[in-house]
């Protein structure tokens, strides 16, 4: 027999709602997976076929995929917006709709608004009027400032109003502590600014056409991959098919001060895409600043004593990247989120629940060492575009047998007695 409360059980998950976002998502991960798999066989194909027409293939197939990137990025991205922020997705998590869209939403597109503007602006300049690069800069510099220091305020009155006193994150049991987590966030970023600017003597200065083109392609890619998550974690975060790894790829090759700038961008948009915020310094710590120590994926890209081997610089780089994104995860826990625990304590909580952060980068290290590994993808990709290319280019001439001499940076050098004997 049938007891009442399973009838209204029975109803309440009838009556469930289904967003358009979770119906959406393996549909995306199915056909991201055909596309990719399509595209490689057929560049398999052609690269062993017709080898002169492969290169050709490859820049339509990049320019396909950053356009499918950037669309499935859009649509996911405002398919999440209708969810998080919709009246339902409040009423189930207790928030006040109102107040979320105003404090929280709404800043951080403006951020991004801002950021994506300072872009333009300062390629155009760039391009056309350097005179008037460092006035532009200053100009943008300080109305990024002033939106992070807004946004900063208007989530801070929201942890007073919707937080502070709620009973669950400030309890008899558990609290929010502001003090050390204001600590933490300050200390972390001095870590990465620190570290971007240690860390990155050899690349160019500033932001060109072509860098912020391929910090933008980077960002798409990342975005739409963060999308296709293999698993996804109750309080926030989750496990994604190499999403992080163009980033990584942008740092080892633009610099690490390059790759903090983008990852706090990437931050930012990952604030919008999945938003699990409470306070501002949690904020901060789960979002921009984690996001920045990707960073540090280029840290070692100028190591000559590994020379010969890209795959083990892209490899501790992006090490120190997952570690760095790690403990600021873990302090996000211990200091804003110890409501969570329960009877575990509360670092051993933090400490287990962010260990996802190591899968997740564990994956991307393993598909871009597999990459770093070619020599194709080095000479075509990361020597053309790298900040050291004029120190690593070595001269490449046709041989007898009309197979073209390899650059360096892992590559095998041109045979200098063979060239000798061809001069004379």
């Amino acid at each position: 027999m049938v007891t009442a409360t399973e009838k209204v059980c029975a109803l309440a998950s009838s009556d469930e709602v289904v967003y358009a976002s979770e119906k959406f998502a393996p549909v995306a991960l199915w056909m991201t997976v055909g596309i990719v798999a399509a595209l490689v066989i057929a560049g398999l194909v052609l690269f062993f076929a017709k080898r002169t027409a492969f290169f050709r293939y490859v820049k339509i197939a990049g320019l396909c995929a950053v356009i499918y990137a950037a669309a499935l990025g859009i649509t996911m991205l405002a398919l999440e917006i209708a969810k998080n922020y919709s009246q339902s997705y409040a009423d189930e998590n207790g928030l006040a709709r109102g107040t979320v869209i105003s404090n929280i939403l709404v800043p951080i597109l403006i951020v991004c608004g801002i950021v994506l503007v300072s872009a333009l602006v300062l390629a155009l300049v760039y391009k056309f009027r350097r005179t008037a690069l460092r006035p532009a800069i200053a100009v943008c510099g300080t109305l990024l400032l002033a939106s992070v220091v807004v946004a900063a305020i208007l989530i801070g009155l929201y942890y007073t109003a919707n937080i502070a006193n709620d009973g669950y994150y400030n309890s008899d049991s558990a609290s929010v502590n502001t003090p050390l987590l204001i600590i933490c966030t300050v200390c972390l970023i001095a870590v990465a600014v620190a570290g971007a600017f240690i860390f990155d003597k050899g690349s160019a200065k500033g932001f060109d056409t072509r860098t912020i083109a391929a910090a933008a392609i980077c960002v798409a890619f990342s975005f739409a991959l963060s999308f296709i998550k293999i698993f996804d974690m109750p309080q926030g975060g989750a496990v994604t098919l190499v999403s992080l790894l163009p980033l990584l790829v942008f740092s080892y090759i633009y610099g690490t001060k390059k790759g903090v700038f983008v990852g706090v961008i990437y931050g930012l948009l990952q604030a919008i895409q999945d938003p699990f915020i409470i306070h501002p310094a949690q904020f901060l710590l789960d979002y921009p600043v984690a996001f920045s120590f990707v960073g540090f994926g280029g840290i070692f890209a100028h190591v000559k004593a590994l020379y010969k081997v890209p795959q083990i610089k892209f490899l501790l780089g992006a090490i120190a990247a997952g570690i760095g994104r790690y403990v600021s995860h873990v302090l996000s826990g211990v200091f804003a989120f110890s409501a969570y625990a329960g009877d575990t304590p509360i670092w051993i909580y933090s400490l287990s629940y962010n260990s996802f952060v190591l899968v997740d980068i564990a994956i991307a290290i393993a598909v871009g060492v597999v990459i770093f590994s070619s020599k194709t993808f080095m000479r075509y990709v990361v020597l053309p575009y790298g900040s050291d290319r004029a120190k690593t280019r070595s001269a490449s001439d046709k041989s007898a047998d009309g197979s073209v001499a390899a650059e360096s940076d892992g590559l095998a050098h041109t045979d200098s007695s063979a060239e000798s004997d061809k001069r004379a």
